[in-house]
């Protein structure tokens, strides 16, 4: 069998729980063989991961490099009629769900029409486009949309589309790792070649596609357009993938909300190698919080860092030892939070440690494991934590819960005073830390193991591609 990955701006360009759960794939079926196309920004990038030796191929679709010039003409009707309809749907108010069947076809359309190596950037910013976008926005609103947004909403959008101007993958399956861009590579295999599809989501893409956008240098109009085009895209997906696999049940609520059909999904939960992460025998001398994980905005390493302030007013002499690299453009957020530490007099005792070779020597570094983020899916860190027998302070976001069960505690997102009583308590009371402890690595044992987590996947993989290869 071959297995196509696709992902966006993760393996093999970037560390990171995704990255980390397709490099366990891909190994862990050494029997299939398996490419990967990942959305990247402009091709330069390089792999930080040493190839699987089943990986036959990496393709990157550089989303924000300009093409060759070529001359600029304005779009054919059918063109213009299917882009036309596109902005009625993105632009009209509807149900989480509602339309999708439809947007999904007009996504057909508009890859049909387009064809291979056709430059949707251009012909989104050509004078017909821009006038169609202006024209369904007063169409549909009452607020305004000047051509500068209009613009900048074509050049970004035409970006966006352009996996649907890219050859499809001849492969017996696609994998996409989280909705949005992702899905487009699979939408257009199955259009083509009638490709089976799983859709994976660590964490709710659109959800965090809202939390992105907040805080992006964009216009009113176009972050309504952009955030409008997710929201349909994603109801889209659902409709196109064969089989949804949510992380966590959290995911899965939010993908029967946004209309995905809840016979096509199945709950896979993330696996580690118990034998990579061995129990904890020992604690660090001093009371010790640490955090694993990329310095991300999603993260909220603020929230920790003020927790963390706090704690040591109960625990005076705990320290803070934070983990992970910083991603390329996350350099501002590592700036901020070097900022606050002196803000709230934490230097000497909070320090970022950059990233560790071996997880599992961070988490035998601490007494206590946290997590502070405002979205996740299910995140490996807390597991392999857990495998290591260390108890965990984590936010209730995402799939935590369901991976912590008795084995930590959970406290809001964003509340740092209840971050701060969770690791006060727990360093303070060495009986519960023992008992969590050995609860977290019984219940990675017993639920969360990689084995587990292949024999899953296998069983999906061959359940959609093995009927159609069958003989009649």
């Amino acid at each position: 069998m071959k297995v196509t990955f696709v992902s966006e701006g993760t393996y093999p360009y970037a560390m990171g729980g995704v990255s980390v759960w397709m490099d366990q794939l891909i190994r862990g079926m050494p029997d299939y063989r398996w490419e990967v196309v990942a959305m990247t920004v402009d091709g330069a990038e390089r792999s930080v991961w040493e190839s699987p030796p089943n990986l036959d191929r990496v393709v990157s679709i550089p989303l924000w490099k300009p093409r060759a010039r070529r001359r600029s003409r304005s779009p054919a009707r059918d063109f213009a009629a299917a882009y036309g309809r596109f902005l009625e749907m993105v632009l009209a108010p509807a149900v989480m769900g509602e339309g999708s069947v439809e947007f999904l076809a007009v996504l057909e359309s508009i890859w049909e029409l387009t064809g291979e190596g056709g430059d949707l950037v251009a012909a989104l910013t050509a004078n017909p486009s821009l006038t169609q976008v202006m024209d369904a926005w007063h169409g549909s609103r009452t607020d305004g949309i000047n051509l500068a947004d209009a613009i900048n909403a074509g050049h970004l959008m035409g970006h966006m589309l352009r996996p649907l101007a890219e050859p499809p993958p001849r492969t017996d399956l696609v994998h996409v790792t989280m909705n949005g861009l992702s899905m487009l590579v699979a939408m257009a295999a199955k259009w083509r070649y009638g490709t089976p599809v799983v859709l994976s989501e660590h964490g709710v893409y659109l959800r965090e596609r809202y939390l992105q956008y907040v805080n992006e240098p964009a216009s009113h109009a176009v972050r309504v357009l952009l955030l409008s085009f997710f929201r349909r895209l994603a109801g889209a997906a659902y409709q196109a993938a064969d089989r949804i696999a949510p992380h966590s049940t959290y995911n899965k609520r939010w993908q029967v909300y946004n209309g995905a059909d809840p016979e096509r999904i199945h709950v896979m939960y993330n696996g580690v190698e118990p034998d990579d992460f061995p129990q904890a025998e020992t604690e660090p001398d001093e009371p010790t919080v640490v955090f694993m994980g990329r310095i991300d905005p999603l993260k909220d390493l603020h929230t920790l860092l003020r927790a963390f302030a706090l704690t040591r007013e109960k625990v005076p002499g705990a320290r803070l030892r934070i983990f992970g690299g910083v991603p390329e453009g996350n350099e501002s957020y590592h700036e901020s939070c070097l900022a606050l530490i002196r803000e709230l007099g934490l230097e000497g005792h909070a320090v970022f440690e950059g990233r560790v070779a071996a997880p599992m020597a961070a988490y035998h570094a601490g007494h206590v494991v946290a997590l502070t983020s405002i979205s996740e899916g299910f995140p490996y860190t807390v597991v392999e934590a857990m495998a290591c027998g260390r108890p965990v302070v984590c936010t209730n976001v995402g799939g935590v819960a369901e991976a912590v069960g008795d084995a930590g505690l959970i406290v809001p997102p964003r509340d740092h005073a209840a971050a701060a009583d969770a690791f006060a308590r727990l360093l303070l009371d060495a009986p519960l830390r023992e008992r969590l402890g050995g609860n977290a690595r019984t219940r990675v044992m017993e639920r969360f193991t990689l084995r587990q987590s292949l024999d899953d996947y296998r069983g999906v993989y061959e359940e959609l591609v093995r009927p159609a290869s069958a003989p009649a």
